[in-house]
Protein backbone atom coordinates (compact mmCIF):
# COMPACT_ATOMS: atom_id res chain seq x y z
CA UNK A 1 0.00 0.00 0.00
CA UNK A 2 1.15 3.02 -1.27
CA UNK A 3 1.44 6.26 1.26
CA UNK A 4 0.91 9.28 -0.72
CA UNK A 5 1.69 12.98 0.97
CA UNK A 6 -1.11 15.78 0.00
CA UNK A 7 0.47 19.00 -0.81
CA UNK A 8 -3.07 21.08 -1.17
CA UNK A 9 -2.43 25.07 -2.94
CA UNK A 10 -4.54 27.60 -2.39
CA UNK A 11 -3.77 31.15 -3.90
CA UNK A 12 0.25 29.68 -3.87
CA UNK A 13 0.61 28.25 -0.93
CA UNK A 14 0.50 25.18 0.89
CA UNK A 15 -2.56 24.88 2.97
CA UNK A 16 -5.21 22.37 4.30
CA UNK A 17 -9.06 22.47 5.09
CA UNK A 18 -11.18 21.25 7.68
CA UNK A 19 -13.69 18.83 6.09
CA UNK A 20 -13.34 20.78 2.84
CA UNK A 21 -13.92 24.56 4.12
CA UNK A 22 -12.65 27.54 2.54
CA UNK A 23 -12.96 29.06 5.44
CA UNK A 24 -11.27 26.47 8.10
CA UNK A 25 -7.90 27.11 6.60
CA UNK A 26 -4.39 25.89 8.00
CA UNK A 27 -1.43 27.29 6.35
CA UNK A 28 1.70 25.06 7.07
CA UNK A 29 4.22 26.79 3.96
CA UNK A 30 4.33 29.53 1.24
CA UNK A 31 6.31 27.28 -0.57
CA UNK A 32 4.48 24.08 -2.09
CA UNK A 33 7.79 23.23 -3.67
CA UNK A 34 9.74 22.61 -0.36
CA UNK A 35 6.67 20.63 0.91
CA UNK A 36 7.04 18.02 -1.85
CA UNK A 37 10.69 18.06 -1.75
CA UNK A 38 10.21 17.20 1.73
CA UNK A 39 8.09 14.79 1.41
CA UNK A 40 9.81 12.98 -1.71
CA UNK A 41 13.37 13.25 0.34
CA UNK A 42 11.32 11.37 3.15
CA UNK A 43 11.04 8.59 0.58
CA UNK A 44 7.18 9.56 -0.90
CA UNK A 45 7.06 7.54 -4.34
CA UNK A 46 4.13 9.77 -5.73
CA UNK A 47 2.63 13.24 -4.31
CA UNK A 48 -1.30 14.26 -4.33
CA UNK A 49 -1.56 17.87 -5.33
CA UNK A 50 -4.81 19.22 -5.61
CA UNK A 51 -5.67 23.25 -6.79
CA UNK A 52 -8.23 24.41 -3.76
CA UNK A 53 -8.93 27.62 -5.54
CA UNK A 54 -9.67 25.55 -8.88
CA UNK A 55 -11.76 22.71 -7.42
CA UNK A 56 -14.23 26.09 -6.00
CA UNK A 57 -13.95 28.10 -9.16
CA UNK A 58 -14.57 25.16 -11.68
CA UNK A 59 -10.93 25.86 -13.53
CA UNK A 60 -7.40 25.72 -12.87
CA UNK A 61 -6.26 28.12 -10.54
CA UNK A 62 -2.75 27.16 -9.43
CA UNK A 63 -1.17 25.78 -12.89
CA UNK A 64 1.89 27.69 -12.28
CA UNK A 65 2.93 26.26 -8.59
CA UNK A 66 2.18 22.71 -9.94
CA UNK A 67 4.22 23.52 -12.87
CA UNK A 68 7.11 24.71 -9.89
CA UNK A 69 6.43 21.67 -8.41
CA UNK A 70 6.80 19.20 -11.32
CA UNK A 71 10.32 20.50 -11.65
CA UNK A 72 11.61 20.90 -8.80
CA UNK A 73 11.19 17.09 -7.88
CA UNK A 74 11.71 13.82 -9.45
CA UNK A 75 8.79 11.56 -8.07
CA UNK A 76 5.57 12.07 -9.80
CA UNK A 77 2.12 13.65 -8.65
CA UNK A 78 -1.27 13.41 -9.28
CA UNK A 79 -3.40 16.74 -9.86
CA UNK A 80 -7.06 17.29 -8.86
CA UNK A 81 -8.96 20.40 -8.66
CA UNK A 82 -11.30 22.15 -11.38
CA UNK A 83 -10.56 19.26 -13.77
CA UNK A 84 -13.48 20.18 -15.81
CA UNK A 85 -12.61 18.70 -19.58
CA UNK A 86 -10.47 16.92 -21.91
CA UNK A 87 -8.21 20.13 -22.81
CA UNK A 88 -7.61 20.64 -18.91
CA UNK A 89 -6.03 16.89 -18.86
CA UNK A 90 -4.45 17.20 -22.13
CA UNK A 91 -2.57 20.70 -20.57
CA UNK A 92 -1.69 18.57 -17.39
CA UNK A 93 -0.41 15.11 -19.16
CA UNK A 94 1.67 17.35 -21.44
CA UNK A 95 3.07 19.08 -18.56
CA UNK A 96 4.00 15.96 -16.84
CA UNK A 97 1.49 14.95 -14.32
CA UNK A 98 1.21 11.63 -13.90
CA UNK A 99 -2.42 10.76 -12.77
CA UNK A 100 -5.24 13.37 -13.21
CA UNK A 101 -8.01 13.33 -10.82
CA UNK A 102 -11.55 14.10 -12.04
CA UNK A 103 -13.97 14.93 -9.46
CA UNK A 104 -17.02 16.82 -9.52
CA UNK A 105 -17.56 16.11 -13.10
CA UNK A 106 -17.52 12.73 -12.58
CA UNK A 107 -20.83 12.69 -11.25
CA UNK A 108 -21.96 15.59 -13.65
CA UNK A 109 -20.40 14.06 -17.13
CA UNK A 110 -19.40 10.26 -16.58
CA UNK A 111 -18.91 10.40 -20.46
CA UNK A 112 -15.67 12.70 -19.74
CA UNK A 113 -14.41 9.94 -17.61
CA UNK A 114 -15.05 7.33 -20.05
CA UNK A 115 -13.53 9.69 -22.59
CA UNK A 116 -9.91 10.34 -20.82
CA UNK A 117 -9.36 6.98 -20.39
CA UNK A 118 -9.51 6.43 -23.68
CA UNK A 119 -7.29 8.94 -24.61
CA UNK A 120 -5.33 9.07 -21.74
CA UNK A 121 -4.99 5.58 -21.19
CA UNK A 122 -3.51 4.90 -17.15
CA UNK A 123 -3.68 8.11 -16.15
CA UNK A 124 -7.05 8.78 -14.89
CA UNK A 125 -8.02 8.52 -11.48
CA UNK A 126 -11.60 9.54 -10.20
CA UNK A 127 -12.13 11.16 -6.83
CA UNK A 128 -15.12 10.39 -4.84
CA UNK A 129 -15.77 12.19 -2.19
CA UNK A 130 -18.74 11.27 0.15
CA UNK A 131 -20.84 12.87 3.09
CA UNK A 132 -22.67 10.07 4.67
CA UNK A 133 -22.37 7.63 1.99
CA UNK A 134 -23.66 10.31 -0.86
CA UNK A 135 -21.28 12.28 -3.11
CA UNK A 136 -20.18 15.62 -2.71
CA UNK A 137 -18.95 17.73 -4.95
CA UNK A 138 -17.97 21.62 -5.86
CA UNK A 139 -15.06 21.37 -3.40
CA UNK A 140 -17.13 19.44 -1.46
CA UNK A 141 -19.66 22.39 -0.93
CA UNK A 142 -22.97 20.49 -2.44
CA UNK A 143 -23.95 16.98 -1.31
CA UNK A 144 -25.63 14.60 -4.29
CA UNK A 145 -28.09 12.33 -3.84
CA UNK A 146 -26.37 9.67 -5.67
CA UNK A 147 -24.40 6.67 -3.61
CA UNK A 148 -20.23 6.85 -3.90
CA UNK A 149 -20.89 3.20 -4.39
CA UNK A 150 -22.85 3.50 -7.19
CA UNK A 151 -21.13 6.33 -9.31
CA UNK A 152 -17.40 4.12 -8.75
CA UNK A 153 -19.92 0.95 -9.81
CA UNK A 154 -20.25 3.69 -12.91
CA UNK A 155 -16.60 3.24 -14.08
CA UNK A 156 -16.18 -0.74 -13.61
CA UNK A 157 -15.22 -1.02 -16.79
CA UNK A 158 -13.70 1.95 -18.53
CA UNK A 159 -9.79 1.41 -17.49
CA UNK A 160 -9.78 4.25 -14.46
CA UNK A 161 -6.31 3.67 -13.09
CA UNK A 162 -7.88 4.38 -9.07
CA UNK A 163 -10.52 6.02 -7.25
CA UNK A 164 -9.50 8.46 -4.68
CA UNK A 165 -12.37 8.03 -1.89
CA UNK A 166 -12.66 10.87 0.63
CA UNK A 167 -15.02 10.42 3.75
CA UNK A 168 -15.40 14.23 3.95
CA UNK A 169 -17.09 13.88 7.93
CA UNK A 170 -12.96 12.44 8.63
CA UNK A 171 -11.21 14.83 6.63
CA UNK A 172 -8.92 17.07 8.55
CA UNK A 173 -10.23 15.89 11.42
CA UNK A 174 -7.61 13.07 12.39
CA UNK A 175 -10.15 10.58 14.13
CA UNK A 176 -8.96 7.77 11.66
CA UNK A 177 -10.07 7.04 8.28
CA UNK A 178 -13.51 5.52 7.84
CA UNK A 179 -12.59 1.50 7.19
CA UNK A 180 -16.11 0.15 6.89
CA UNK A 181 -16.96 2.79 4.01
CA UNK A 182 -13.50 2.28 2.13
CA UNK A 183 -14.06 -1.68 2.83
CA UNK A 184 -17.18 -1.25 0.91
CA UNK A 185 -16.72 0.71 -1.62
CA UNK A 186 -13.06 -1.52 -2.03
CA UNK A 187 -15.53 -4.93 -1.81
CA UNK A 188 -18.14 -3.37 -4.58
CA UNK A 189 -15.77 -2.35 -7.53
CA UNK A 190 -12.32 -3.97 -9.19
CA UNK A 191 -11.26 -0.74 -9.33
CA UNK A 192 -7.94 0.08 -6.82
CA UNK A 193 -9.07 2.19 -3.73
CA UNK A 194 -7.18 5.14 -2.23
CA UNK A 195 -8.23 5.73 0.96
CA UNK A 196 -8.54 9.73 2.13
CA UNK A 197 -9.38 11.58 5.02
CA UNK A 198 -9.20 11.01 8.99
CA UNK A 199 -5.38 9.57 8.97
CA UNK A 200 -3.94 10.77 12.05
CA UNK A 201 -1.71 7.60 13.45
CA UNK A 202 0.90 5.02 12.72
CA UNK A 203 -2.30 2.62 13.95
CA UNK A 204 -4.59 3.96 11.03
CA UNK A 205 -2.22 3.02 8.31
CA UNK A 206 -2.10 -0.66 9.97
CA UNK A 207 -6.12 -0.39 10.05
CA UNK A 208 -5.79 0.42 6.41
CA UNK A 209 -3.53 -2.52 6.12
CA UNK A 210 -5.65 -4.79 7.14
CA UNK A 211 -8.18 -3.92 4.55
CA UNK A 212 -5.51 -3.98 1.29
CA UNK A 213 -6.41 -7.66 -0.15
CA UNK A 214 -10.31 -5.89 -0.59
CA UNK A 215 -8.11 -3.71 -3.55
CA UNK A 216 -7.16 -0.61 -1.20
CA UNK A 217 -3.97 -0.04 -3.05
CA UNK A 218 -3.03 3.50 -1.15
CA UNK A 219 -3.91 6.50 1.70
CA UNK A 220 -3.28 9.70 0.97
CA UNK A 221 -2.56 12.08 4.19
CA UNK A 222 -1.89 15.52 5.04
CA UNK A 223 -2.54 17.13 8.11
CA UNK A 224 -1.00 14.27 9.59
CA UNK A 225 2.12 14.44 8.24
CA UNK A 226 2.38 18.53 8.75
CA UNK A 227 1.65 18.57 11.95
CA UNK A 228 3.91 15.24 13.08
CA UNK A 229 1.66 13.02 14.07
CA UNK A 230 2.57 10.55 11.81
CA UNK A 231 5.67 9.94 10.45
CA UNK A 232 6.26 9.19 6.47
CA UNK A 233 9.38 7.23 6.99
CA UNK A 234 7.95 5.02 9.35
CA UNK A 235 4.13 4.90 7.63
CA UNK A 236 6.03 3.80 4.52
CA UNK A 237 8.34 1.52 6.21
CA UNK A 238 5.09 -0.64 7.66
CA UNK A 239 3.09 -0.50 4.13
CA UNK A 240 5.91 -2.14 2.24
Amino acid sequence: MIIIPAVDIKEGKCVRLLQGRMEETTHYSDDPVKMAQRWESQGAALIHVIDLDGAFAKQVKNLQTIRDILAGINVPIQVGGGIRDLNTIEMYVNAGVSKVIIGSEALYNPGLVKDACQQFQGKIVVGIDARDGMVAVEGWSRTSETRAIDLAKEFESCGVAAINFTDIHRDGMQTGPNIEETAALADAVSIPIVASGGVSTIQDIKNLLEIENKGVTGVITGRALYEGSLDLKEAIGISK
